[in-house]
């Protein structure tokens, strides 16, 4: 346990999380950008029906994963010197993690579009499959079970 005041700790937790945040919304706006621009690439007469749904999930789910991870800033722009740090922070957290689970949907609607329009169907649902599961393990999963077994709860997210 550290030796720090309450204030202390959610300055702490909100810089580390901020940090954090940037990291996931620099990945974010990349592959948020590369979805702007597709529809007006030369290849895109080649992706059918099914791709363009996987397109528009895609897209959507980027910009809420940008949206959630971007929110942080601006509420504490907004907040500043409020008083509500501890609340900023758990909201934070839980924009976090909802951004999360956005870009990770839209990675794998993404990877199941180039897969879809070159490979076909099967391989495609294999691969968003495949990378929806090990994003899932290693974002949420895991951390989960990590933290259930060293303090035998979980604690609100």
């Amino acid at each position: 346990m550290r030796d720090e005041t309450p204030d202390e700790r959610a300055d702490r937790n909100l810089v580390e999380l901020l940090q954090g945040l940037r990291v996931a919304a620099t990945g974010v706006q990349v592959l948020f950008a590369f979805l702007l621009t597709l529809p007006f690439s030369n290849g895109w007469n080649r992706v059918d029906f099914e791709g363009r749904w996987l397109f528009y999930a895609a897209l959507v789910m980027a910009a809420i994963a940008s949206i959630c991870l971007i929110a942080p800033a601006f509420q504490h722009r907004v907040l500043f010197r409020a008083g509500l740090k501890e609340i900023l922070v758990k909201r934070a957290n839980r924009q976090g993690v909802a951004g999360g689970v956005a870009l990770a949907v839209s990675m794998a609607c993404s990877t199941a579009l180039v897969v879809e329009v070159y490979l076909g169907t099967p391989p495609a649902a294999l691969l968003a499959a495949g990378v929806a599961l090990l994003s899932g393990w290693l974002w949420f999963v895991q951390p989960l079970v990590t933290r259930y077994r060293l303090r035998g709860e979980i604690d609100d997210l």
